[in-house]
């Protein structure tokens, strides 16, 4: 009897010790497990101005981990890709169909194994991938390269009047608005290497409006430009100043020739002597025509 009691405590233990066993191996074994889950692989969106460096890296290399090969993949738009590749235990590296030699590697691979490009042209619009292998497996990390090139900003005003902004060459495409608000025409031009010319006309039907602002709007950057406005519906102040002028000298001449009544011949000097007085627009008329003061008393 005691026997049987001994031996199938015997048993109840050993089972104790198997099931302790087996949880702690599948404890350890998920722990490994999980610390060889590779990462999944990265993309990511980036954009550079035109005649800038960019630097694409490589994803990172742990302390534990030994590097055994690194590859960069790249995909440009109308060219073969090409390949730029290192192998540490011959550090050795090779590169397949790059004849890019603004594309290199930022520095020595072995150290750091990041991809250079130096400037950066519209050319290198494309997908960048680089693969790195170590004795804890394989990692990626992409790029989608999208090059920007500011547009080139003019604001002038045509003779009928119509003002006109103009964003050309500039990738992507510039959004216009206007300060203030018109009667507006905005067109675009693609020309042919990813660049697009904008041009918006406007025209302003308040004779009140004297400034007008062109806002550009652009991923490289805003620009702001203001031009004072001629309405060419509109006559020119200074030429209006010369019309005042001449129709008061008409009047002097009337008065010669014809009799009027003093209180009239009053009102008209008085009016000559207030405009004579104005030296703004004196100077604006004699600068104009270059009429001496003495040409002008005898014409009168």
């Amino acid at each position: 009897m005691h026997t049987l009691g001994r031996m199938s405590a015997l048993r109840v233990l050993i089972s104790i010790n198997i099931m302790v066993s087996a949880s702690t191996n599948s404890s350890l074994m998920d722990r490994q497990q999980r610390s060889f889950i590779l990462p999944v692989e990265a993309n990511t969106s980036l954009s550079k101005p035109v005649d800038t460096k960019a630097v694409l890296s490589c994803p990172p290399i742990t302390q534990k981990a030994v590097l055994v090969t690194i590859r960069w993949e790249i995909i440009l738009r109308d060219k073969p890709s090409c390949t730029r590749a290192y192998r540490r235990d011959t550090n050795e590296t090779r590169a397949i169909n790059c004849s890019d030699k603004t594309i290199s590697w930022d520095s020595r691979p072995d150290r750091n194994p990041a991809l250079q490009i130096d400037p950066v042209a519209i050319t290198h619009d494309g997908y960048y991938r680089c693969e790195v292998v170590t004795t804890h497996g394989h990692f990626y990390h992409g790029y989608h390269l999208k090059v920007l090139v500011p547009p080139q900003v003019t604001l002038f005003q045509l003779e009928n009047g119509t003002i006109v902004c103009r964003a050309a060459a500039g990738k992507p495409a510039a959004q216009i608005s206007w300060t203030p608000g018109g009667d507006c025409h905005t067109v675009e031009e693609p020309l042919g290497n990813d660049t697009v010319t904008v041009q918006s006309s406007c025209r302003w039907e308040d004779h009140r409006v004297s400034k007008v602002s062109c806002s550009v709007s652009h991923l490289t950057g805003n620009m702001s430009l203001s031009i004072e406005r001629n309405s060419g519906d509109q006559l020119p102040q200074k030429f209006v100043k010369i019309l005042i002028k001449q129709k008061l000298l008409q009047l002097l001449r009337r008065m010669k020739c014809n009799p009027m009544p003093a209180t009239q011949r009053r009102t008209i000097y008085d009016t000559v002597s207030r405009v004579r007085r104005s030296q703004v627009l004196q100077n604006e008329v004699d600068g104009l025509h270059k009429f001496p003061e003495s040409s002008t008393r005898t014409n009168e």
